[in-house]
């Protein structure tokens, strides 16, 4: 009965073919249309960076824009000794306008020097400051003009303050003094007429221009971080990679007990934190402002604030223990399953030991990616800055009806428009463009978002197939190691790339548009998030929902039919559903063996990451030195300590994965082994002794499992 259900559902089992050997050696190439396609759209994608190294220039990235759109600090021209763009006006910064513009509506020049002192320029008119307040006025002006046609006019700014670089743009110079927040080291400043004012004016503007620019600032400090730590987080990466590599070099040898020493490894290292938490937590407790919570906190940059809270070690603590708590509850009820899977990551071990160059592998898939990533990168940094620079009229909205209006700065000065709002100026607005290019910009940075996800999915499929054809042909060898071939990795990689070419296109193009209708879906989301349309969020979530799951169940799909595809060299259509059915056909299995291994790789990956992420954390926060050398001080520590945790589970995640696509391949080709064989002397099974051994007997006890569960044995 059963095995009827299963013909009739899940399509019809292998039958037993003495001629099978394993990855079948006569094939044809499969999907050609497909490898067509990819082959144009290559093309096209060659095309579209010509275009946009022609036109694009990253100094518009690189280097601050004057008023006039010209470069500040770029060689070769005059502005070349003038890295810093000053701002007249920087409190104009916190206008709605820069957010729509990205522009300050106030003259801007270039400069050798920020601001280091306070003048007026009613002060320094009649002074010998004279010549140093005239390196802050625009180039070139006249000094016949009076005090007030200088300011009427924008020439010359009305007042200088201490600033500090930052971005390559000069900011007042604000710190606290005695817990007043201070420009310099005065708190008042003459303006243009002579008045002395507050600077509490002065230093609320500028807070409001630099609130403008936080998220820059934010991202110069980190960088400024990285320049000072890179050392020591390679050093971090490198650690990580000696440890991943030691534990696949152990598990080799010795499966059975690094997966126990696994195990107890991550419940050491989360009760460790555990305990780590708590004591933190005690030691807070009496301390002033320990007992301030965080919603009363609000979100702060430095994120260091947070670790004088008694809340947030509560929080680490109770998240750490609910983890704790459930992978000792998982490892409870899995102990039998996780029997069964130690042996199949034994036989993992057996053959990646016999395909040792397997593990090098990653590194071409790394290599191929970081070129996707470059030329991606590239393409869309030319894109961006391919625009013209577009002037416009910024003055007083109220008093000149042509604001906003695109001038040149050429003819400006003697235009009707001039003469009409005498207190306005034509400046550098923003770069765009009318032309067809211009306008086709948007798609085209569509299209390169595109042809890196498919690039990208196919450089992944093309190390799946290579894989899974390796560690094929290792199960399929009746005599281990004695019938494999002389190079299988190498053997499985041209056969991926001369006959299968396109179905690896396929398979990637099926989940490159899901993955960029997602990244049209969050784009679409951040656009409705100022609209209070409850209806509108939750369709948008529930789409967002919806392609999750069905990016997450293609690339599940895929992987198997990559199998399938090293194995029989079908197109992916028929590997595909082949695939599914074969896995549809040992559901039961896939439940007890594939998730539980997934399960036991995290746990490694855990481990990797946990180790390195806790040496990371008492080296940057200067709780251990190493030799005689300590952390360099650091804007953020969290910086490098979550820069080496996700690059150690990146490595640690390479590592393993090869593992995990030996156990898929494994698994497939255990299931097909069953369906083709009996295990007779004229059918022999293909997998070795020990591993019939113990799936054979796990894989019955589950059966008998679920037939007690659905009320007893059925009627054969």
């Amino acid at each position: 009965m059963e095995d009827e259900r299963k013909d009739g559902a899940y399509g019809t089992p292998q039958k037993y073919d003495p001629t099978f050997k394993g990855p079948i050696y006569n094939r044809g190439c499969t999907d050609i249309i497909c490898c067509v396609f990819l082959l144009l759209a290559i093309v096209g994608y060659v095309a579209v960076g010509i275009i946009a190294w022609t036109h694009g220039d990253p100094r518009k990235v690189i280097y601050p824009t004057d008023s006039r759109g010209e470069f500040c600090g770029q060689k070769g021209t005059k502005n070349a000794n003038k890295p810093y763009l000053f701002y007249f006006n920087i409190v104009k910064c916190a206008s709605p306008l820069v957010l729509l513009e990205f522009q300050c509506p106030t003259p801007q020049i270039c400069v050798e020097k920020c601001p280091d002192r306070y003048l007026t320029f009613l002060s320094a008119h009649a002074s010998q400051d004279f010549e140093y307040y005239k390196q802050f006025c625009v180039p070139g002006f006249p000094n016949s003009k009076s005090v007030a046609e200088v300011l009427r006019d924008g020439d010359c700014p009305a007042v200088l303050t201490p600033s500090t670089p930052l971005a390559r743009r000069c900011f007042p110079a604000i710190h606290a003094h005695k817990g007043v927040l201070m420009v310099g080291n005065e708190t008042t400043y003459e303006d243009g007429l002579g008045a002395r004012k507050n600077i509490t004016e002065l230093v609320e503007g500028a807070k409001k221009a630099n609130g403008v620019l936080e998220a820059r600032q934010l991202a110069m400090r980190i960088f400024e971080d990285y320049t000072v730590s890179w050392y020591w987080i390679v050093i971090g990466l490198v650690i990580a990679m000696v440890m991943s590599l030691l534990f696949i070099v152990l598990l080799r040898f010795l499966a059975g007990i690094m997966v126990w020493v696994m195990i107890v490894m991550v419940i050491l290292v989360l009760g460790y934190g555990i305990f780590h938490c708590y004591m933190e937590y005690s030691r807070l407790r009496g301390k002033a402002g320990s007992d301030v919570s965080l919603v009363d906190l609000g979100f702060q940059t430095d994120l260091r604030v947070y670790l004088h809270l008694r809340q947030t070690w509560l929080a680490f603590m109770i998240i750490l223990s609910i983890l704790e708590v459930i992978i000792i509850l998982l490892l409870i009820f899995l102990r039998k399953r996780i029997l069964i899977a130690i042996a199949l990551i034994k036989e993992a071990s057996r053959a990646v030991g016999y395909v040792m160059c397997s593990m090098l592998y990653p590194l071409v898939t790394f290599f191929l990616l970081c070129l996707c990533i470059a030329y991606w990168a590239s393409t869309a940094v030319f894109l961006s800055t391919s625009n013209e620079a577009v002037y416009k009229i910024f003055g007083d909205v109220n008093t000149c009806p042509v604001v906003g209006k695109t001038c040149n700065p050429e003819t400006f000065p003697s235009s009707n428009e001039s003469r009409l709002c005498p207190g306005a100026h034509c400046q550098f607005a923003f770069y765009g463009g009318e032309s067809g290019y211009h306008r086709a910009l948007l798609g085209l940075q569509i299209f390169n978002a595109f042809m890196f996800f498919w690039l990208a999915n196919f450089v992944l499929a093309l190390g799946q197939v290579t894989l899974a054809g390796a560690f094929a042909s290792y199960y399929w060898a009746l005599h281990k190691p004695d019938d494999l071939p002389a190079f299988p990795l190498f053997s499985a990689f041209s056969r991926a790339l001369r006959y299968h070419t396109g179905s690896l296109a396929f398979g990637a193009l099926i989940l490159a548009i899901v993955q960029i209708i997602r990244v049209v879906l969050e784009y679409l989301d951040q656009r409705l998030k100022a609209a209070d349309n409850k209806f509108a969020k939750f369709l948008m979530t529930c789409l967002k929902c919806c392609f999750w799951c069905l990016e997450k169940f293609i690339k599940f799909l895929n992987r198997n039919a990559y199998i399938m595809i090293a194995i029989y060299g079908t197109n992916f259509c028929t590997s595909a559903r082949n695939a599914f059915f074969l896995l549809m056909r040992n559901i039961i299995r896939v439940a007890v063996l594939d998730k539980v291994t997934d399960f036991l790789f995290l746990l490694g990956k855990l481990l990797v990451v946990g180790s390195v992420g806790i040496l990371a954390f008492f080296f940057f926060t200067h709780r251990i030195r190493i030799v005689q050398d300590t952390a360099p001080p650091l804007n953020y520590y969290w910086v490098p300590i979550l820069t080496v945790i996700i690059g150690s589970y990146l490595i640690a995640h390479g590592f393993f994965s090869v593992y995990g696509m030996c156990v898929d391949t494994l698994f497939l080709c255990f299931c097909e082994d069953l369906e083709r064989n009996d295990g007779s002397q004229e059918r022999p099974y293909f997998m070795s002794p020990e591993l019939r051994d113990i799936l054979l007997k796990g894989s019955a006890e589950e059966g008998k499992r679920v037939e007690v569960e659905d009320g007893g044995p059925g009627e054969e």
